[in-house]
């Protein structure tokens, strides 16, 4: 009976210990899986902001998702949610010609990840030929899926400003 009782609790903590284990394991799949979604987040936006740099659109149509959603801050001539990559190059190509073509990307602060989801802190210059000026960080929040940004949200750290330069 004795011996019974000792195999049962033998057996028993077996399982347990089967039980811990595959619990663990799957905690390591899921930390494993994140950091795979996070490391493809950040690569997709990292590729996307050099491509801003560099002024390169066939790379940015690549990556930006045909039904992105874009939703740019303020009360102005850009402002405004965007459903499309179309909508967003339209978007850029007002940027430009109201910056006179010196709109620039001046710096990548920060690039922060969480599972799909990146967010930069980024340096923005342009200047117009009357006498406006932008010089202002935005905070953009990015979501990557399936090695594309599907969504955008822009946030500035001076809406006046930009809403006085793009105007109204």
């Amino acid at each position: 009976m004795i011996k019974h009782r000792l195999i049962l609790c033998m057996l028993a903590l077996v399982s347990y210990g089967h039980a811990q284990q595959k619990s663990v394991n799957n905690t390591i799949n899921n930390q494993l899986n994140t950091n795979k979604m996070e490391n493809e987040a950040k690569k997709v936006v990292t590729e996307f902001l050099t491509a801003v740099q560099q002024g390169d659109n066939a790379k940015l149509a690549a990556i930006l998702h045909p039904d992105i959603v874009w939703n740019q801050p303020g009360n102005n001539r850009v402002s405004g949610i965007k459903h499309s990559n179309a909508e967003v190059f339209q978007m850029v190509g007002k940027m430009f010609e109201l910056s006179a073509n010196t709109l620039r990307l001046t710096d990548i602060k920060t690039i922060s990840v969480n599972g799909n989801k990146v967010a930069c802190l980024l340096h923005w210059n342009a200047t117009q030929p009357a006498g406006g000026i932008l010089d202002v960080d935005n905070i953009d929040v990015y979501t990557v899926e399936n090695g594309q940004i599907t969504k955008a949200d822009i946030f500035t750290t001076n809406l006046e400003s930009e809403n006085n330069f793009w105007g109204e």
